[in-house]
């Protein structure tokens, strides 16, 4: 085994695992599912339920994939599009670092997934031994690419930002 394979390797199942714990707390941690879905409706996301059930299972699969280095721009370009989608809804609006909820965590996590599609699975993943390895720019466009238009697609279909109420012009004069 030769050390970039090896590195490959240990990115993959540090960014799987986070993925797949993160998916797990979305289904059974605190609130599970109907905290989850509560979550989501409170940051502008209809059809809350779906959207907790869909974050879940996108991240339990696309973890697993990275853990096997199976299908890798596509499992990367599943990171990318949830870790976009928390950081425009829930991360943005309180700034860069992670200890004051900032997006931090997410941008670190996006961009890794990204630059694994763009430098490939390694040697030591399915995608290799099945010899349906997508890597370089090719890689990097699919991970870029289908993770930015599926976050851009469920933002359009479900995201219905909550409004402030208007201030009465009355008390305002």
């Amino acid at each position: 085994m030769d050390a970039v394979d090896a590195g490959l390797l240990a990115i993959r199942v540090v960014v799987g695992v986070t993925m797949i714990a993160h998916g797990y707390n979305h289904w059974r941690g605190g609130g599970k599912i109907a905290g989850t879905a509560g979550w989501f409706e409170g940051l502008g996301l209809r059809h809350g339920r779906l959207q907790a059930w869909a974050s879940v299972v996108t991240e339990i699969g696309a973890g697993t994939l990275l853990i096997l280095g199976l299908l890798t721009p596509l499992a990367c370009a599943a990171v990318v599009s949830v870790m976009l989608v928390a950081g425009l809804l829930a991360h943005r609006p309180n700034g860069f670092f992670v200890f004051k909820e900032g997006y931090e965590y997410v941008l670190v996590l996006a961009v890794v997934a990204a630059s694994l599609a763009v430098v490939g699975p390694g040697e030591l993943s399915l995608d290799a031994a099945a010899g349906i390895v997508l890597d370089g720019w090719a890689g990097g466009a699919v991970a870029v690419g289908v993770g930015v238009l599926s976050a851009l697609g469920l933002l359009a279909a479900t995201w219905r930002p909550v409004r402030e109420p208007a201030a009465d012009v009355a008390t305002s004069a």
